[in-house]
């Protein structure tokens, strides 16, 4: 079968924010036998002339399929409507604020380019019904495909310490619950890894506190990835996610879980995680005394957690994409 013409089109470089290209990386090796793939950059970030400069652009470099990989949701003004896909990821940006500046959002970034592509990838059912809800679309047009996890995650062994265990956090924004999760650590003998920069407000805290952390950003992926082989626990009780990563970075390898009993968390953790109310600091710091106690049932989450994660690898995401290509595809021609 001769190979499908693929571009992926993202974001302009970002040494700050690259989570989306990894994640698309972590899957197009298992593609490069049914198709050829061009990754295509962006060359401009803000501004309304920078934007639409980026829509001519990837006029000049449409394909047999194109694939907006998201945050330049837009670009699809500037690509044929049947044979683009656009992934969104979340459309939290689109739910905050008020005003001009909002309505320009829900315009440019959601209303038009969903009228202007063929397929939409969301990353979980969390997701989809939000697009549902919030923006008038055909279901049919909503495509489920999880995001997957790196093969580089891998267990290492390594003895729990239950003396004073390594908690890792991930992700300082709003939505990661940082606050209830520092209050919920007072009292607690460990030290706390925390990934993602902090403001001046969230060290003071952590001052107050007494925690014992250390602050870790900018960092290249393998050091992520050590990160969380060096973690006894992870402790992710966020109140607000498109799908959640973090969970299935850690079952990969063997880290306990500890997240938020709310949509998509709790379906993407499956069982292979310990579930609390994430607005509760009783309920966080419960959770934790459970897990560094409860050596029979933090062994029970970790095993049932490799399983779960299973399905999330990403040969098995890779096969996702491919089939909604040949679909997108068939459906050109027709």
């Amino acid at each position: 079968m001769e190979k499908i013409k693929l571009t992926f089109f993202f974001r302009k470089p970002s040494d700050v924010f690259h989570s989306i290209e990894e994640l698309f990386a972590n899957f197009q090796n298992y593609l490069s036998e049914q198709a050829d793939y061009e990754n295509v950059f962006m060359t401009y970030h803000n501004g309304i002339v920078g934007r639409l400069k980026n829509v001519l652009y990837v006029k000049k470099n449409k394909s047999q399929i194109n694939h907006i990989t998201g945050d330049i949701n837009y670009v699809a003004l500037g690509l044929p409507k049947k044979n683009t896909i656009l992934t969104i990821h979340d459309i939290g940006s689109s739910l905050v604020g008020k005003g001009f500046k909002n309505f320009l959002i829900k315009i440019i970034w959601f209303k038009l380019p969903i009228k202007n592509v063929a397929k939409i990838t969301v990353i979980s059912e969390f997701s989809k019904n939000e697009i549902l809800k919030t923006f008038k679309v055909n279901p049919r047009k909503l495509v489920v495909i999880p995001n997957c996890v790196s093969d580089k995650f891998i267990k290492v062994e390594k003895k729990f310490n239950s003396k004073k265990p390594n908690i890792l956090i991930v992700g300082t924004k709003e939505n990661k619950n940082l606050s209830r999760s520092i209050q919920a650590l007072s009292g607690v003998n460990c030290k706390v890894s925390i990934v993602g920069k902090l403001k001046d407000s969230q060290k003071k805290k952590l001052e107050d506190f007494n925690i014992n952390y250390s602050n870790h950003y900018n960092l290249h992926f393998e050091d992520v990835v050590k990160m969380y082989q060096q973690a006894d626990i992870l402790l992710f009780p966020t109140i607000y996610e498109g799908f959640g990563i973090p969970i299935l970075e850690a079952q990969a390898t063997g880290v306990p879980v500890i997240t938020s009993d709310l949509q998509p968390m709790n379906q993407v953790a499956g069982d292979g995680a310990l579930l609390l109310n994430p607005f509760n600091v009783e309920d966080i710091k419960n959770g934790l005394v459970k897990i560094i106690d409860d050596e029979n049932y933090r062994n029970k989450i970790v095993e049932i957690g490799f399983e779960n994660v299973k399905k999330y690898r990403c040969k098995e995401i890779a096969k996702m994409y491919y089939n909604l290509y040949l679909e997108v595809i068939k459906n050109a021609e027709k």
